[in-house]
């Protein structure tokens, strides 16, 4: 499988299945507690959104969740953590079974994350940034006593135009970095990239988060990237010009939310790095995970309460993780 097209810029398929589960249905499929299945990864900084504001939302009761394993080939992501290697719930071995179910002719990705429609065994939606906006939208009667509000009204603009420059330079941008087929398309990218970073970071020197005193979709949107750039990004896809922990603002940052109840809880960082190292085969041709980098610095106090700013807003912490979805303790520091 090859990442990397010589001579060009990395350009991501955007055509996604755009399907929508909207508390009036108005696509065809309404919320409603058990019918579907969320299937992540947790190597994939896009299924890993999905998974921290489900967890932050308390939507395990409602929506179930499928998590494939850390590796895919051409066929697919598959179920190999599950007994007898099928996802329980959905009955298959491999989730582009249920992207076929949908269109026997489907020829796009198939990508993390994916809400399934259990009754049809048939695809809804990968559409990854709208999946996040509808959990706390169109989910809202599902959300648990205390949830966060992750998409406030009132600053839905704001989140909105952060998002877009943070998709575009960050989340995406360490990919147009790592995948780039040309040294110009690699160095438009480094630069994109840490030019973002150091604004974010002139930005978050003097706010707690990136968008009003609390979590947001915002948050969770960088985090994802930035709890994957040391054990990744930094090497793998040369993004070096320093290390997250090189970083004092953002890693700071960055390990207030991974000490938040709801995002660092659900980072395997095992998963993380057999998935780049081992399915990017054209960058990494020998197969090689590499043994650190040392995960004990996340624990580290950071001291951004001093910055202000209510984690939760008038809401509350989620509670312990949900029986059977705890990251085994070998891949996470936080049982240490």
């Amino acid at each position: 499988m090859s990442y990397v097209t010589e001579g060009k810029e990395y350009s991501r398929d955007g055509r996604y299945l755009a399907d929508r589960i909207t508390a009036d249905g108005h696509d065809g499929f309404p919320v409603e507690a058990g019918r579907y299945r969320l299937v992540v990864s947790r190597a994939c900084p896009w299924a890993s959104r999905a998974v921290i504001v489900r967890r932050l939302l308390g939507l395990e009761p409602a929506l179930g969740m499928a998590v494939a394993g850390p590796v895919h080939d051409e066929r697919s992501w598959s179920f190999d953590l599950d007994p007898g290697g099928r996802d329980p719930v959905l009955g298959i071995e491999r989730l582009g079974e249920a992207y076929l179910a949908r269109d026997p002719g489907y020829d796009r990705g198939i990508t993390v994350p994916a809400i399934v429609d259990v009754p049809t065994g048939k695809v809804i939606t990968n559409d990854f940034p709208r999946i996040t906006i509808d959990m706390s939208t169109q989910w809202t009667r599902h959300h648990r006593q205390g949830a966060p509000d992750l998409y406030p009204r009132a600053l839905r603009t704001r989140i909105d135009a952060v998002n877009e420059a943070v998709y575009q330079d960050v989340n995406n941008g360490v990919y147009r970095a790592g995948f780039a087929g040309s040294q110009a398309a690699y160095e438009t990218a480094y630069e994109r990239l840490f030019a973002r970073l150091d604004l974010l970071s002139q930005h978050l020197e003097r706010s707690r988060y990136l968008v009003g005193d609390m979590l947001t979709e915002a948050d969770v949107r960088l985090f994802t990237t930035l709890v994957r750039f040391d054990a990744v990004y930094h090497g793998h896809f040369k993004c070096n010009r320093r290390k997250l922990a090189e970083m004092p603002v953002l890693w700071a940052y960055a390990r207030d939310l991974f000490q938040t109840p709801g995002f660092g809880d659900t980072v395997d960082f095992d998963h993380i790095k057999r998935h780049y190292y081992t399915v990017h085969g054209d960058i990494n041709p020998t197969g090689i995970v590499p043994a650190g980098p040392d995960l004990s610095g996340w624990l580290a106090p950071h001291d951004r309460a001093r910055l202000g700013g209510r984690p939760f807003g008038d809401g509350t912490p989620p509670g312990p993780v949900a029986p059977g979805e705890a990251v085994p303790p070998a891949h996470t520091p936080l049982s240490a």
